[in-house]
């Protein structure tokens, strides 16, 4: 789904967004809602849209305090890459882990989730998306990797039009399965989590 960028025009200054804030926050909680996607205990995607972003650039602004139009300008270039561009979605890959103490032990078992064929859109029987990554999200060297990462699903113009027909599945294939619930040493079978009608809306905007 293709989205407008955002510009400096579109960016409440500080004062009129705190006045703005609790009734857009509210409004975004629930959207975001409708946009998540989980698979398994541990993983979690939110599909970005024009609202999304614009809504985490004004927390940004708000957190750091930026008003200079400079600075606004460097974190619209950041979080426009978050736009999906034509025949594409876009989502925001969250590791979610509630106990402190099983952060690093979790974190380390989906290390290379982000390599390879491990998370894609899978559209009926014919079609398997593959997600793109953003790097420079892990360090398999140092055996680091972050919680946080953009995915980006690049649709063929026959998968478009399967789209809106077809079964479609969010679909994660990665010996941490829902991290490490199991104790084989076998390859679980990939996760599939079915995308629901508000998460949908196909890639060519339609």
């Amino acid at each position: 789904m293709t989205q407008e960028k955002i510009e400096g025009k579109d960016v409440l200054n500080f004062f009129e967004y705190e006045k703005a804030r609790s009734a857009m926050r509210e409004r975004l909680i629930e959207l975001k809602r409708l946009r998540r996607v989980t698979v398994g205990p541990h993983l979690s995607f939110v599909f970005e849209n024009r609202d999304t972003v614009l809504f985490q650039i004004q927390e940004m602004c708000r957190v750091e305090r930026i008003t200079d139009d400079a600075k606004i300008q460097d974190e619209l270039d950041v979080y426009n890459a978050l736009l999906p561009a034509p025949h594409q979605l876009s989502a925001t890959l969250f590791i979610e882990i509630t106990d402190r103490e099983q952060i690093q032990p979790v974190l380390d078992r989906f290390m290379g989730i982000d390599i390879g064929p491990t998370v894609w859109i899978q559209v009926g029987k014919e079609f398997a998306i593959p997600g793109e990554f953003e790097a420079g999200h892990s360090d398999e060297e140092k055996g680091k990797l972050a919680a946080v990462h953009f995915v980006r699903f690049v649709f063929p113009p026959e998968a478009i039009r399967a789209f809106a027909g077809s079964p479609v599945s969010l679909v994660v294939d990665h010996p941490a399965g829902s991290a490490g619930a199991s104790s084989s040493r076998t390859r679980r079978r990939p996760n599939y989590s079915s995308i629901s009608a508000a998460d949908r809306q196909r890639p060519d905007g339609r």
